[in-house]
């Protein structure tokens, strides 16, 4: 990906995590095992730090992910000025969304309530979702054989 589109990058991580050389930030989980809503609320109050209105939030199993579909995000956020943008497939994809920075006080909220799910802050948003004719681009690869299976299927 293009580092103009998502510039600066974070990258969230558990406490203690190994990870290996990176030229983005890492920011690290305060507890262990919390889920993703409160690591996307330390990663967006990062980003609105930084000068980010937006922040394109996606989890690092998506190998095909492109620029494009940052783009096409963007431009409905622009357009329609959502607070949340997500890609739609048949199922929302929460994890590879376009958020307003200015959610990380929203996500404080949410999560000292006990909530820990994305959907808890998508219900609480103004999101908008734009449907993808084709999912490749949100393949998640966990194993070996997801990636076997992705690169079959692209041959």
């Amino acid at each position: 990906m293009q580092t103009q589109r998502c510039d600066p990058i974070f990258v969230m991580a558990a406490p203690g995590q190994p990870l290996p050389e990176v030229t983005a930030r890492i920011i690290r989980d305060e507890i262990r095992g919390q889920g993703p809503l409160p690591a996307t609320g330390r990663g967006l109050r990062a980003a609105a730090e930084a000068g980010a209105r937006y922040a394109f939030v996606c989890a690092v199993d998506m190998p095909l992910l492109s620029p494009e579909l940052i783009d096409d995000l963007v431009h409905l956020a622009t357009e329609t000025k959502a607070e949340v943008v997500l890609p739609w497939d048949g199922r929302s994809h929460y994890l590879a969304s376009l958020y307003r920075t200015d959610l990380a006080e929203r996500i404080d909220r949410l999560v000292a309530g006990g909530a820990r799910s994305m959907r808890a802050l998508i219900d609480a948003s103004d999101a908008q979702q734009i449907v993808l004719p084709e999912s490749r681009f949100l393949a998640n690869v966990n194993t070996e054989a997801d990636l076997r299976a992705l690169a079959q299927a692209r041959a």
